[in-house]
């Protein structure tokens, strides 16, 4: 009678490395650009509003997917680093609970499944998703060994589904629409990571770990409110470039502007459970910017 509870322990073991035990956090972030991606185009478009949600629907799914492959491959590659970090000590690579032959077939599990959802989308989409997978999200791992800007690197990974999403609709890229929106994506997960990465500075700088938050220093809140503006300054020039309307420019501009006084205003740097909820309030930002959109396509479609 032993058994089956063995089993069930080592299957949690499993899904943890996934991170789906903390579902939506971090799958939401690589989730939302790739939904600003469909939404800005549908509202440049003509898409109809069932075709719009059953895409976001899908990229909901593969998005999630994606990001349990990205945390299995970053566990396989950091298991050594893991064990020296207190907040990540305890996971199943770095404790030794699940072997690195088991954690790769789970790996490739998620991939097949992560390609098969993207394959559903239009042939172009599926090609650009392709970079997305390797080699932006197969070489973050290593890019804190290789660099003090892991956190740049991360950004075009996690935001790498706004072009595909933009293309899953339009079949074609736009590269100033898209170019601009994209390089503040890449601002804001520079944001959002350097404060999630303050939580373990002084355990990084012990395991020889590269990350914004040590190259920052004393000056990772000014710097990072520069990033901040800049990912303000591109969704506007985007939202400007695609003739988006009164609802983009108040809900999501104006809501991100909020959101990012309040972040800066009351994040205390020093203290790692703020570091944390600082870093998970940064998803619930996306649905703001996104309400903003599909307001702006909603009445377009609607009263037009």
């Amino acid at each position: 009678m032993a058994t089956p509870a063995i089993e069930k322990s080592q299957w949690y073991n499993y899904y943890e490395l996934t991170r789906l035990h903390k579902f939506p956090l971090g799958s939401i972030l690589v989730f939302w650009p790739s939904a600003w991606g469909i939404a800005m185009a549908a509202f440049s478009g003509d898409l109809p509003i069932d075709q719009l949600l059953v895409q976001t629907f899908m990229f909901a799914i593969g998005s999630t997917l994606l990001h349990s492959a990205a945390c299995i491959l970053n566990d396989i590659c950091d298991r050594d680093f893991d064990r020296r970090v207190e907040r990540t000590k305890h996971r199943p690579l770095a404790t030794g609970v699940i072997s690195v032959t088991g954690a790769t077939i789970w790996l490739l599990t998620f991939v097949i499944a992560s390609l098969a959802t993207l394959a559903l989308s239009n042939r172009s989409a599926f090609l650009w998703g392709l970079i997305g997978v390797f080699p932006l999200h197969a070489l973050y791992p290593l890019m804190k060994r290789w660099t003090w800007w892991p956190q740049a690197w991360l950004g075009l990974a996690m935001n790498w589904g706004y072009l595909v999403g933009w293309i899953s609709v339009t079949g074609k890229m736009n590269n100033e629409i898209v170019g601009i929106f994209f390089l503040g994506t890449v601002c804001w997960t520079i944001v959002y990571d350097t404060i999630y990465a303050c939580q373990d500075r002084k355990d990084d700088v012990a395991a020889g770990v590269k990350s914004t938050a040590l190259l920052f220093g004393s000056w990772v809140r000014p710097i990072l409110c520069l990033f901040a503006m800049a990912f303000v300054g591109c969704i506007s020039l985007a939202g400007l470039w695609n003739h988006q309307g009164i609802y983009f420019f108040v809900i999501s501009v104006g809501g991100a502007i909020l959101f990012f006084c309040w972040q800066f205003l009351t994040w205390d740097v020093d203290d790692v459970d703020d570091c944390g909820a600082k870093f998970v309030a940064n998803g619930n930002m996306g649905i703001i910017i996104w309400a903003g959109m599909f307001a702006d396509y909603y009445f377009k479609t609607t009263y037009s």
